[in-house]
């Protein structure tokens, strides 16, 4: 059972995927292959900086996420600089993303796997794999920059760049079979995920 699990920034996806870990599921975190593909002796790192020039390094030789961030999400960014990243990072991730769910098919063949994909609507079409049930966690767009002000210290301007850089609420809800609503109480989310990972396995 392949599920892909999205969601706006911000809007409690991560908070989703906690719950399925503890239930059982296998997450594979593609926020977290993305960070493991960029860091030094990251496959991704060369060709950014050959893409982006050197001053996308910090003076210790690790990738200056905000540099990048406000060249690739900012007001000024260069048209194509998101293109160019993603044609970078995205096959390297999915690579790995097909390792990881390989290794775990071997020990547990009818495991609930949970591939946790941001941007899952904007590259649907180019994973190398399909999903049984897709779901995406979804919140009022001012709840969700009012999250990443407090939470993530970004200027209201950075985080509608980056909620303008993203699919739309509309596009998730195009590719999803459920919706979860983060803005309900916390028991009531985990109550509906639980009962979305019982159905889940069933099916699997």
């Amino acid at each position: 059972m392949r599920i892909g699990l999205t969601g706006g920034i911000a809007a409690g996806k991560s908070t989703v995927s906690a719950r399925l870990a503890e239930l059982g599921a296998c997450v594979i975190d593609y926020d977290m292959l993305a960070r493991k593909v960029v860091e030094p002796g990251g496959a991704a790192l060369p060709r950014i900086v050959e893409t982006f020039g050197g001053q996308v390094l910090r003076a210790d030789g690790t990738l200056d996420r905000a540099w990048l961030a406000e060249h690739v999400f900012g007001p000024f960014a260069e048209p194509g600089s998101r293109e160019r990243l993603d044609s970078i990072e995205h096959p390297l991730i999915y690579r790995e993303a097909e390792r990881l769910e390989q290794t775990e098919r071997a020990s547990r063949p009818h495991a609930v796997i949970v591939h946790d994909i941001p941007l899952l609507a904007e590259v649907v079409d180019a994973l190398p794999f399909r999903f049984d049930h897709i779901a995406t966690v979804e919140a009022p767009e001012e709840a969700r920059i009012e999250r990443m002000v407090a939470t993530r210290g970004m200027t209201r301007d950075q985080a509608c760049d980056r909620i303008r850089h993203q699919a739309s609420a509309a596009q998730r809800l195009a590719i999803a079979d459920t919706i979860i609503d983060s803005t309900q109480p916390l028991e009531q989310m985990f109550e509906q995920v639980d009962r979305l990972y019982g159905q889940w396995n069933e099916e699997a």
